[in-house]
């Protein structure tokens, strides 16, 4: 009886136990949520320290004067049109150069003479950065969408590529030898073994590739965009408004990291579904 008592009581918390209760608060600071709030809650401290002692707020915003401009902007319409501006321009040009950055990194690795062919482009074309590319694709598209959505393409794709040629040559050759034995053609061992146990390398392409696109709207926003937060934040610069700057920079970091958690919870399951975590 008195056992029962001692696991219902470890099981609910309901108890006197004070060891108990240290594992529990243990547990609780332990906890991801706990220790991101600690990281966040710290930085704003630094930076309000920081901002407060050694700076004047024209050069180097306090929070409180960040979260005051950005309900300003909030208030306006001009966070939200900039911010979503942005983010179309993100999403469209991921999502074209990961569409073409995955079959073509499969195929290379796949393929011993596709490798061949389209490895010297790639190992050429990556070093050149995207942003080189703003006045050329200016010209040749205009200082309209396209161009921006161009060279976020082209800064995507070279990732996805490689990530998605190294998942490939990963695959395990027992995999390969089993679907042979089995009878697979070539066709049926790329799309039932290849495509499937590469999906999380591909993931982890487009997780990479994401950052580089918001570097690259950045600054292509800055160049050459009537709205888009790289946009604001260039703008922002005429006038010394330094605390938008700031909501611009928050905004980029709160989209990120979102975008982040999601293809982090995307490749997991899809590592789990594949069992390539255990090759």
């Amino acid at each position: 009886m008195h056992a029962e008592d001692a696991v219902h009581s470890v099981a609910t918390g309901h108890h006197g136990d004070p060891g108990g209760r240290r594992m529990s608060l243990r547990a609780a600071f332990d906890s991801d949520l706990t220790l991101h709030t600690l990281a966040i809650a710290l930085l704003i401290g630094v930076w309000w320290l920081s901002a407060s002692l050694f700076f004047s707020p024209l050069f180097f915003p306090t929070p409180d004067r960040v979260v005051v401009k950005a309900w300003y902007l909030l208030q306006d319409g001009s966070l939200l049109e900039n911010t979503w501006a942005s983010v179309q321009r993100i999403l469209l040009g991921f999502l074209i150069g990961s569409a073409i950055g995955a079959p073509i990194g499969l195929t290379m690795g796949a393929f011993r003479r596709v490798h061949a062919i389209i490895d010297v482009y790639v190992e050429i074309f990556r070093f050149i950065p995207s942003i080189a590319w703003l006045t050329p694709a200016i010209i040749w598209f205009g200082i309209g969408e396209t161009s921006k959505v161009f060279i976020i393409v082209y800064t995507t794709v070279f990732v996805v590529i490689l990530n998605t040629a190294v998942g490939v040559k990963n695959i395990s050759p027992d995999k390969i030898n089993a679907a042979r034995s089995l009878g697979a053609n070539r066709w049926q061992l790329f799309m039932l073994v290849i495509v499937p146990a590469t999906v999380p390398f591909i993931l982890t392409g487009m997780r990479l590739a994401m950052a580089n696109s918001f570097t690259t709207v950045v600054s292509a926003e800055m160049v050459a965009a009537s709205h888009g937060l790289g946009y604001l934040i260039w703008s922002s610069r005429v006038y010394f408004e330094t605390d938008a700057i700031f909501v611009s920079m928050a905004m980029l970091g709160l989209l990120g990291f979102l975008a982040d958690r999601v293809f982090r919870i995307m490749t997991t399951r899809f590592a789990r579904r594949f069992h390539t975590h255990s090759d």
